[in-house]
Parts: C-alpha cells; sequence; structure tokens
C-alpha cells in the first residue's frame, strides 16, 4: 500500500493497530528512543550544568522533554498513520549550552514561550516555508555549524584529559560507524561506560529509582533573553529540525501535511516550556530509523514504530530523576565525549551544506565566524549576531544593491498584438483597484487633458482669426508666406 493513498483519521487507525502491530517496529522504535538518549540528552544535562540548575529542575525538564515528544509521536503517529518521530531540539539544547548561562532561568522559560508560540502561529498559518525562503539555508547551517563545532572540539580536549576512556569510545564510534552507522552512538555509550566502570569512575551510589516530580517556573519576559535566545532557538528548530524531519517523511514516501505537523509540536511546547522545556519538534535522524525497512517491509504499517518510540518516550520520562541522578555519576569526559561523537554527522552535513552554493560562500562563511567568536552584544547571544551578519553579507554580496539607492521605473507589459518595438499603451488604474496609484494617475492625466484642451483651443481660435476680415475690409491669406496687404480683398 502506497502511503501516499492513506487516509487519515484516528478512530479507523486504532482499530487496526493490533493488525498492524510488529515486533520489528517495536524494537526499532526501542532503538531510535536510545538513540535519542544516548546523545541528545547528554547535551540537555550540559546546558542544565554549566546555567547551575539543580537535579529538581533538571529532572522537570528531562520530565518535560520526554513527555511531550511521547505525547506528540504518538498523536501524529495514529492520526495520519505514519511514522512521525517527534524529539526535543538538539540544536536548540546546542545553543543553550552556551546561551543558557546569560540569563535568568525564568528569563529563559519565557524565551521557550516566545519560541514556541512563534512556531505554532508558522505552523497553523502555513508562514513556515515562506518565511525560510528569506533566509538563505546556507546561513542558518553555517550558525549551526559554529554552534556544534565545540563540541567536536571537546571530544579531543577529553582525549588529552583522560585518554585511557576517550580513545576507545572513538575507536568503537569509527569502527560502528563503518559496519552499524545506525547504531554507532549507542555502542559508543555502552563501550565508554564499561570502560569508565573498569577504571572506577561511575559514581552511582545516589542513583535513585523515583518518579519525576515535575517543577514549575513562572517565566518572566526580557528583550535580551528573546532576542538573544528565542529567536535564534526558533530559527534553528524550525531550520535544523523541523525542515529536515519533513523532508525524511518525504523522501520515504510520506506526503504528510506540514502544518499540522509543526503546530502540533509547537502547542506541546507551549504548554510545557514553563516545566523546563525547551522545545518539541520534529526528529530527523531517529526518525529515519523508524521509516525506513528495518521497522517493517510494509510502509503502510511502520507507523507502529511511531507508536512505540512514543510509548518508549512517556516510560522514560516518568523516571527522568532516575535518569538525572544517573548522569551525575558519569564522568564528565564520558559525556563531553559522547555528546561530541554523537553530533559528527551534523557538524560534517552543517559544514557540507552551508558551503555547498558558491554564491553564499563567503555569507556562510562570515556567520560561521561569528557565531564561533563567542561575541556578545547588548546581552544578545552570539547565535543571533551570527545569524544577523550572515544576512547582511548575503545582501550586500548578492543583494542588487542598486535597488537600494535608485527608485524602480513601471515596467509594464505589452498589449496583445504590439511589436516589441513600440511601447505599450498606459493602462488606466481605477480608484478601486489602487486608491493611491489612481491619485497620481488622474492628477497626471488631468494635466494632460488640461493641456490638450488649451492647446485645442488656441488652435481653434486661431483658424476662426483667418475666416473673417481684417479693419481694412481683407481676409488674410490662407498660404504662409504670403504678406497681409498682399491678400485678395
Amino acid at each position: 500500500m502506497n502511503p501516499q493513498k492513506q487516509q487519515y483519521g484516528l478512530m479507523s487507525t486504532l482499530k487496526n493497530i493490533p493488525a498492524d502491530a510488529s515486533l520489528s517496529a517495536v524494537i526499532v522504535g526501542l532503538i531510535a528512543t536510545m538513540v535519542s538518549y544516548a546523545g541528545p540528552l547528554l547535551i540537555v544535562f550540559q546546558a542544565a550544568q554549566g546555567a547551575g540548575l539543580s537535579e529538581a529542575e533538571l529532572s522537570s525538564w528531562i520530565w518535560a522533554i520526554s513527555i511531550g515528544s511521547g505525547l506528540t509521536a504518538i498523536l501524529l503517529s495514529i492520526w495520519f498513520k505514519t511514522p512521525v518521530i517527534t524529539a526535543w531540539s538538539t540544536p536548540g539544547a546546542v545553543l543553550l549550552v552556551s546561551s543558557l548561562t546569560a540569563y535568568p532561568y525564568s528569563d529563559a522559560i519565557g524565551a521557550y514561550l516566545f519560541s514556541a508560540a512563534v512556531i505554532t502561529l508558522l505552523g497553523v498559518s502555513g508562514l513556515f516555508s515562506v518565511l525560510m525562503n528569506y533566509v538563505p539555508q546556507s546561513i542558518t547551517t553555517a550558525m549551526l555549524a559554529g554552534i556544534l563545532l565545540s563540541f567536536g572540539v571537546e571530544v579531543f580536549v577529553s582525549m588529552q584529559h583522560l585518554p585511557a576512556l576517550a580513545l576507545p569510545m572513538i575507536f568503537c564510534y569509527l569502527f560502528a560507524k563503518r559496519w552499524l552507522p545506525r547504531y554507532a552512538v549507542v555502542l559508543t555509550l555502552l563501550v565508554g561506560l564499561a570502560v569508565a566502570f573498569g577504571m572506577g569512575r561511575l559514581q552511582l551510589d545516589s542513583v535513585q529509582m523515583t518518579l519525576v516530580n515535575p517543577v514549575w517556573t513562572m517565566p518572566t519576559f526580557s528583550l535580551d533573553a528573546i532576542v538573544g535566545l528565542g529567536i535564534p532557538l526558533c530559527i534553528v528548530t524550525m531550520a535544523s529540525q523541523n525542515a529536515p524531519g519533513i523532508g525524511v517523511l518525504k523522501a520515504d514516501g510520506y506526503d504528510t501535511p506540514a502544518s499540522p505537523l509543526v503546530a502540533t509540536t509547537g502547542i506541546a511546547s507551549l504548554l510545557l516550556a514553563p516545566f523546563g522545556s525547551h522545545g518539541i519538534n520534529l526528529a530527523a535522524i531517529t526518525a529515519a530509523i523508524c521509516t525506513g525497512k528495518e521497522a517493517h517491509q510494509d510502509p503502510s504499517k511502520r507507523y507502529i514504530a511511531g507508536i512505540a518510540c512514543g510509548a518508549f518516550y512517556l516510560v522514560f520520562g516518568m523516571f527522568g530523576a532516575t535518569i538525572t541522578s544517573v548522569f551525575f555519576g558519569l564522568p564528565k569526559e564520558l559525556v563531553a565525549v559522547i555528546a561530541g561523537l554523537a553530533l559528527f554527522a551534523s557538524l560534517s552535513a552543517s559544514l557540507a551544506q552551508a558551503m555547498s552554493n558558491s554564491k553564499e560562500r563567503e555569507c556562510a562563511l562570515v556567520t560561521f565566524l561569528v557565531t564561533i567568536s563567542g561575541i556578545s552584544i547588548g546581552g544578545i547571544g552570539v547565535a543571533f549576531w551570527g545569524l544577523i551578519a550572515g544576512v547582511i553579507t548575503n545582501l550586500i554580496l548578492n543583494g542588487n544593491v542598486r535597488n537600494w539607492f535608485v527608485r524602480k521605473k513601471d515596467v509594464r507589459p505589452l498589449a496583445a498584438g504590439q511589436s516589441g518595438g513600440k511601447k505599450a499603451p498606459k493602462k488606466r488604474v481605477s480608484l478601486e483597484e489602487d486608491p493611491l496609484f489612481a491619485v497620481v494617475a488622474s492628477s497626471r492625466e488631468w494635466a494632460k487633458e488640461t493641456l490638450f484642451v488649451m492647446g485645442a483651443t488656441v488652435t481653434t481660435a486661431l483658424a476662426r482669426a483667418r475666416n473673417f476680415p481684417n479693419a481694412d475690409g481683407c481676409r488674410p491669406g490662407r498660404q504662409t508666406g504670403i504678406p497681409p496687404k498682399a491678400a485678395r480683398c
């Protein structure tokens, strides 16, 4: 069955779940969840540590993004009978590692709400694809590459600090990337845990099997946080998560409408932001696992993988406090290495895409350099300034600078049947079509008509004067050059 011809509906899909369920789809959903927790969640942990959040706030953050991802994945997969995989914004978490420390946590929550509201509006109105056309993709990917660069560098910095742990993880990742690329991150994490346990570097004495007690944070709003955190978070989420997520679905033959997917994740982000969720969005890497043949040979039955992935999100999210206590017991070198290795693919893809267009290469380079510079102007984070620098550079290098200073001429199309060498007659614009233009046009026409009437009046007066006798009773000659005295009487 072609997934493009599926009928969307909640009740019809619920009836078919027992018949469509398969062990392969459930296992693939579990693997996708493990991949999400193996790499991207560690980045959230890094951001929370850098911002000085408490264990309760971090547990609430993990609970919020897990519950939001689980509920949206289950709902959308059942509604559209498509393996719609949602997750928290990995580029957004990367952005928070460097930006969250610059603002109070309540201001950051306000920035999350602003970003979620904008994403919801873009999803409901369908303006997502329209707005993204104004920012070249090379600039957004260059900004993302600049944010990810520090994570890649930390892999080798950790190798210098603790080589006995970092080197086995790096080699495991490289070998797994060649023969088992889908499971490279999971296998690398397992090897890192085994090596850390053998070295006695795991501190799991404080691990507790407890459920999460969500923490509500009253949001506050500041212009600095909205501009420096909210806007870049919205852009990287839409450009680096939602757009590729829709592309993954289309690549596997699922013609699912984008607007309801983006709107649903935006609403979930809006509701869970006060509990610490920085953003729920469509997944790309984990979505590719669930939309492929590994889930099921029949594309119309792969939606079970999306439901399974969402269910595992809910289970893991309920034990967010346990996951937090485990993370606090891991060596910081292990967290840095696994987070950096998990982002290798995103970093290389971002760099390649940023430099792929020769016309926009310098714009991407400027964006990349500004982003890695770490500058902060007026309390606004570096990601925003990298984006602004790239857009300005693109306008100067590739925009029509002459039109900024020269008024465009009113070029009108030729009338039907008129040759190219002749000018088309000017069309009178009615007041109903364009009132402002009509006022100007009518004024010009009035002046022309006035001059025409004046000219016609003078011409008529001269013509009549020739037909009347003069003071001597003679009529003036009609031929020019004949003296009046020589005219016949």
